[in-house]
């Protein structure tokens, strides 16, 4: 019993660090929640199922922070949920065998990896451009078909997309890629939560420890560049995509 307190205390301890390094670049944390739970062994049909309660939690939290200091634009994001939020509903429904699902989500977390190691200004217009609304429907339900099926936000995804396609200036990305993180997260579990009906005993204290690495985690992203963390960050990504598509 000590011994599986402990390593819930360490899994609550890391949890916490990953939401303070997302949420400081306006993600809500779910594929580093992931990676870390396949460390500590928790089962595939629990994981996706969990990451997204959690990230539902922290994602609120985060929206409500990046709205209030202006770090938001309405019209980047709708074309986007026009298609995320059905597929991330029909994603989250489709239960997918563990040897299947390890692997695709090693895949997005390898690219989660690549895409927090790449330089953190992709983009140099200064004047980004709305993105067409069915090239954006179109891209939001790629990315919420992907996010359903792996319990993630598809944060990882649209973050690269809107700076590479100059759709959106860095600061104003972090608030309209949570908010789309907070729809389609919720979109996601509802759809999972019909298959998998229980969540971990355990919810209580991983949510407390991501709700206080929120707090200092959006603190320090609307005050500061974070360049090293990111990478930091990229590196841990990148060694639990692995693991999980069996590199090691």
């Amino acid at each position: 019993m000590p011994e599986m307190m402990s390593a819930e205390l360490l899994l609550a301890a890391c949890m916490f660090m990953g939401a303070v390094l997302y949420t400081s670049v306006g993600h809500a944390g779910a594929s580093a929640y992931i990676a870390l739970m396949s460390l500590f062994g928790i089962a595939p049909a629990v994981m996706r199922p969990t990451a997204l309660a959690l990230n539902i939690l922290v994602a609120s939290f985060t929206s409500f922070r990046y709205l209030r200091a202006g770090m938001f634009r309405w019209r980047t994001l709708w074309p986007f949920l026009l298609g995320a939020v059905p597929f991330a509903f029909l994603g989250g429904a489709i239960q997918l065998p563990g040897a299947y699902y390890k692997p695709i989500v090693g895949v997005v977390l390898l690219l989660g990896g690549a895409r927090f190691l790449w330089p953190k200004e992709l983009t140099t217009n200064q004047e980004p451009r709305d993105p067409p609304v069915w090239l954006g429907a179109l891209c939001g339900a790629a990315i919420g078909l992907l996010s359903g099926l792996t319990g993630t936000g598809g944060g990882i995804f649209l973050s690269p997309l809107l700076l590479f396609t100059g759709w959106s200036a860095t600061k104003p990305a972090s608030g309209v890629v949570i908010v789309f993180i907070l729809c389609n997260s919720i979109a996601g579990f509802l759809g999972n939560i019909a298959i998998v009906k229980a969540l971990p005993p355990d919810l209580p204290l991983y949510a407390i420890a991501i709700l206080l690495g929120a707090i200092v985690g959006t603190t320090f992203g609307i005050r500061f560049a974070v360049p090293m963390i990111l990478k930091a960050l990229g590196l841990v990504l990148i060694i639990a995509g692995l693991k999980l598509i069996g590199v090691y």
